[in-house]
């Protein structure tokens, strides 16, 4: 096939409008890059194709991460949220989680109004198929309608598009999502010049008419009172407050649902991709939970006004009928309509052991994957991946060294690592659990995490970079106060009796008070007149006060795993050769000459949680490099 060439030539080119490609396209774009964004349908940008939400465990902080290096998924969920909650509030700070419902509509616009007024990005419709190389490097790509266009960098952030394959019961065909195109060719080309390619699967449920549903049966679950978001620019959310609802399905509807088994692609095996283990189909739970007589559902709403509520905890691929028959012995939904069925979809993805830490793959110079291409699951997930690779694409542009985030800095720190060392075999999903040092990396302190990176980096503007810095010397002024300043046992133990908390004998800090888990600042402020006058002539916003009690009551936890931190870094300083001959080392297990070889780990503390590197391989190591 003859190729048109395109006239206009870009720094860097990016394939996907998904949340990694959105992500990725402003970022270099703002970074000062001629950047063009292809996507199979301009007017659907980071689409909302699951849940309609933002963020939750270990998910929130990674977007208020993203907003504090300069990236625009925060601003967006926040101009879009039609519900806000803090999970996990009764655990401890480590674990608390921002999250959003949100009108998927206004969403996808409000990234579309973004990205059509980002100076230097150019959009176009379009489906890439092939790539240009020459002499190892990506110099540009190939589309569908015959255009070759020539680029300096290319970003893959193609989804779940990639030979795409949608089941419903025995019903399957091609596709990226119901309704859209799938994409073809790319996969095959990427495989000549050398990459593996893998399936996976993932599901969605069932989106029901809200007009057909009882919600007097149902529990309501409101947003919190008090709001919230997950910007630290404090962004106006203009949408009006929607609630969810909670139901439950029970022995019926398990046993309707047992009656599509012989027709489930899942259990037939017409499905090859391995699906999520955190987010199974609800035929997958009821057969690995076969003694629950119940499972929790959500009802999330949409949108702001419309009518479509999608069913969390339904996902499904089996008949649309079935489906339609167990809702309808499910309270509150037993004269449910169905606007779109559950469904299941298989599609390729690269191992990303395949890439480097800056998302740039060792194969190819200059060609980076982000997103579902590398085997994650989760919009979020997708759009910290598209902001890094964006970020290092034009920094490597410009010959400046890769923004590589630690384990101890950002859960985005956390996830690229994982990725890159160890691979993934089914759908990666970021949790809490899954960061060693996530009591440093909280959704309240991402901005004093990271803001001084976006800043330095030049993604993250001047103005906001002052308000942080402010916000900062904030901080630090109360939390210097509250630790120098003491109070008398007569004006404090009756606003004590009122929380109730045991008297004082004598005259103490604050900063001792607030140790005490029944006693939060807010509850001081108010009643403590030394502490209520300080507080108001220094107008501490909010976020300062609930920063400041964080840091006091974890002083200790903080600063010792500060210390466990900076020890594991000592790994992380000491870089290796990425020609390495691991072969040449006899006295390295087999296992580990292989994996070493096969990853090319960049720090010896990557090459530590390389699974089948021991720590005598390490110690081998480390004689070899003196130390």
């Amino acid at each position: 096939m003859e190729y048109a060439i395109h006239e206009n030539i870009y720094d860097l080119i990016v394939v996907g409008g998904g949340h990694a490609g959105c992500e990725a396209a402003c970022s270099a774009a703002r970074l000062g890059a001629k950047t063009l964004l292809v996507s199979m349908n301009i007017n659907l940008f980071a689409a909302m194709s699951c849940n309609p939400a933002i963020g939750g465990i270990a998910k929130g902080q990674i977007v208020r991460e993203i907003d504090a290096l300069g990236g625009m998924t925060g601003i967006v969920a926040d101009k879009s949220m039609i519900q806000f909650r803090m999970l996990n509030r009764s655990k401890g700070a480590a674990v608390w989680s921002p999250r959003s419902q949100n009108d998927k509509y206004r969403f996808s616009a409000e990234w579309k109004q973004i990205l059509t007024n980002t100076p230097n990005l150019d959009l176009r419709e379009d489906c890439v198929t092939d790539l240009i190389i020459q002499e190892g490097k990506v110099t540009g790509v190939k589309t569908k309608l015959g255009i070759a266009i020539t680029a300096q960098a290319v970003i893959l952030t193609n989804g779940t598009f990639l030979n795409g394959r949608i089941h419903v019961g025995e019903i399957n065909f091609s596709g990226g999502r119901i309704g859209e195109l799938a994409a073809f060719d790319l996969t095959e080309n990427l495989q000549k010049i050398g990459f593996v390619s893998e399936r996976l699967k993932t599901g969605t449920p069932v989106r029901i008419d809200g007009r057909t549903i009882d919600f007097d049966k149902m529990e309501e679950q409101k947003g919190d009172a008090e709001g919230g978001g997950f910007s630290f620019a404090n962004i106006q959310h203009p949408l009006a407050p929607k609630s969810c609802w909670i139901t439950y399905t029970n022995p019926t509807v398990h046993n309707i649902l047992r009656k599509g088994f012989d027709a489930s692609p899942l259990f037939q095996g017409r499905i090859k991709g391995v699906g999520p283990r955190y987010c199974p189909s609800i035929e997958d739970k009821i057969e690995r939970f076969a003694d629950k007589e119940q499972h929790q559902l959500f009802l999330e709403p949409e949108s702001e006004t419309g009518i479509e509520y999608y069913l969390n905890g339904f996902s499904s691929s089996l008949p649309e009928n079935i489906q339609l028959e167990a809702l309808h012995h499910i309270k509150g939904l037993e004269k449910a309509k169905i606007i779109k069925p559950g469904y299941a979809i298989e599609y390729d993805y690269f191992p990303p052991t395949q890439l480097k830490r800056s998302l740039e793959t060792k194969l190819i110079q200059n060609l980076y994957f982000a997103g579902q291409i590398n085997g994650t699951t989760g919009y979020e997930e997708a759009a910290c991946q598209g902001l890094m690779a964006g970020i290092n694409a034009v920094r490597k542009l410009k010959g400046l060294e890769a923004l590589t985030l630690q384990r101890n800095e950002a859960y985005i720190g956390v996830l690229i690592d994982d990725l890159t060392t160890k691979g993934v075999d089914e759908p990666y999903r970021m949790f809490t659990s899954r960061a060693e040092h996530r009591i440093l990396l909280r959704q309240d302190n991402a901005d004093l995490r990271l803001s001084d990176i976006g800043f330095q980096i030049g993604l993250l503007g001047e103005e906001r970079y002052k308000a942080f810095q402010k916000k900062r010397r904030d901080i630090e002024i109360l939390q210097n106060y509250l630790q120098t300043t003491s109070v008398e046992p007569e004006e404090t133990n009756p606003v004590l009796a009122t929380i109730p908390s045991s008297p004082i004998q004598q005259k103490c800090k604050i900063a001792q008070l607030l140790l005490r888990p029944e006693i939060q600042l807010s509850g001081l402020v108010p009643n403590l007149p030394v502490l209520k006058s300080f507080v108001e002539t220094s107008a501490f916003e909010k976020a300062v006060l609930e920063e400041v009690e964080i840091l006091l009551k974890y002083q200790n936890y903080i600063e010792k795993e500060k210390e466990t931190a900076n020890k594991m870094q000592q790994l992380e300083n000491i870089r290796l050769n990425p020609d390495f001959d691991y072969f040449s080392i006899s006295s390295l297990s087999t296992e580990a000459r292989q994996k070493l070889s096969r990853i090319k780990p960049a720090t010896l503390g990557q090459a530590s949680r390389i699974s089948g590197v021991s720590p005598s391989d390490i110690a081998v190591l480390m004689v070899l490099l003196g130390r």
